[in-house]
């Protein structure tokens, strides 16, 4: 975003940099920052910016193409209970040692914040996949106890229809409790040969993830094909349609994918982007003050488009509609891994790759 003078306007600035791969970050309730970086580590960084350490604790994770320790999140009670989980990817064993699986644990992290305990693995994506690619891997935690799960449909397009298919995680948003235990009233949890974690199906990619703090609902950004990116307002057992519907079509070529862009019982996205492809990673809801103007509204990071997304919303919660949406920060000219709202409202943008940062984006007279 331009320079301006304007006491208000939003600018951008460098508040920790010297991250490798970095993939994932969750605020602490003191404000400083929990990030995981791909090859293994998880990192903390000082609610200034200015100290970066490493966590010990930390599993092997199989870190080949896109997959090793995703993402981070705290626990609604994590002030009391110490309690954060994360997403990375185990490799196999035995004959299988060529495939991995999307894995959810929790753990303690410790007092003085140098190691994490009391590791237990909730959740296990089984049986495993080769194909390193389109893993899903957001999580997001509601207040009432529940762990929301990204998973995706794994690139290979022989294996696209497990996303309609309830015996397979691939293509599917989960829901557990915190503890690992799967809630009755999940949609297909009584029906015989589905997993009964799945609460909704007919995903691709879902790098991006939140519960709506008023609804309960479960948000999501996801990856399209080549073109076909979508935020989806994910409910209870509905179909989001891949790959039977897409606004995307094939890589190189763009040959037509499934039936078209709309079908009876799957359910159309809130909002597409049919090209070019932003490749969408995580969202959040803005509610913060330091920028009343974006109060309620949606912002989407994107790596392939190196910009952030900004979403105004109408109409009623559980029904909203989009009414205008702009990219910001396109300037910066750099992808955008992850994004949070900082406890003092400010903007905090996660960029991809090596030699990565974290940018925050405040008010002007704050940055005095």
């Amino acid at each position: 975003m331009p320079a301006n003078s304007a006491p208000d306007a939003p600018q951008a600035s460098t508040f920790a940099d010297g991250l490798e791969s970095p993939w994932g970050m969750e605020f602490m309730p003191d404000g400083s920052l929990l990030v995981t970086e791909r090859r293994g580590r998880l990192r903390m960084i000082s609610a200034d910016g200015r100290d970066i350490s490493s966590i010990q604790g930390i599993p092997r994770v199989d870190h080949r193409d896109h997959g090793g320790l995703l993402d981070v999140t705290i626990d609604p009670a994590f002030a009391s209970n110490r309690l954060v989980y994360l997403s990375y990817t185990k490799a196999g064993r035995g004959l299988h040692i060529d495939r991995n699986s999307l894995t959810v644990a929790r753990a303690r992290l410790s007092d003085d914040g140098s190691r994490i305990d009391e590791f237990k693995v909730l959740f296990r994506q089984t049986p495993g996949a080769v194909n390193g690619q389109n893993l899903g891997g957001r999580l997001a935690v509601s207040a009432d106890g529940y762990l929301f799960i990204t998973i995706g449909d794994r690139h290979a397009p022989q294996d696209r229809m497990r996303a309609q298919a309830l015996a397979y995680y691939q293509g599917k948003t989960v829901r557990i409790r915190t503890d690992g235990t799967v809630p009755d009233d999940n949609p297909f949890a009584a029906r015989h040969g589905a997993r009964p974690e799945i609460w909704s199906l007919g995903h691709r990619n879902p790098q991006g993830a939140f519960v709506h703090p008023r609804t309960g609902q479960l948000w999501i950004a996801e990856h399209g094909p080549q073109g076909g990116d979508e935020i989806n307002v994910v409910r209870k057992g509905l179909n989001h349609g891949w790959p039977m519907v897409t606004f995307g079509c094939e890589y190189d070529t763009c040959a037509k994918i499934g039936e078209g862009t709309s079908r009876r019982g799957m359910e159309a996205p809130l909002a597409f982007w049919k090209t070019p492809k932003i490749a969408p990673s995580n969202l959040i809801l803005y509610t913060g003050d330091q920028f009343p103007a974006w109060k309620g509204n949606v912002f989407v990071g994107t790596l392939a488009g190196k910009a952030v997304w900004r979403f105004e919303l109408a109409g009623e919660d559980n029904a909203p509609r989009v009414v205008r949406r702009e990219a910001l920060f396109a300037e910066l000219g750099e992808r955008i891994r992850d994004l949070r709202q900082g406890p003092d409202g400010s903007l905090y943008l996660l960029t991809d790759g090596a030699k990565a940062r974290i940018v925050r984006v405040a008010r002007a007279d704050s940055m005095l």
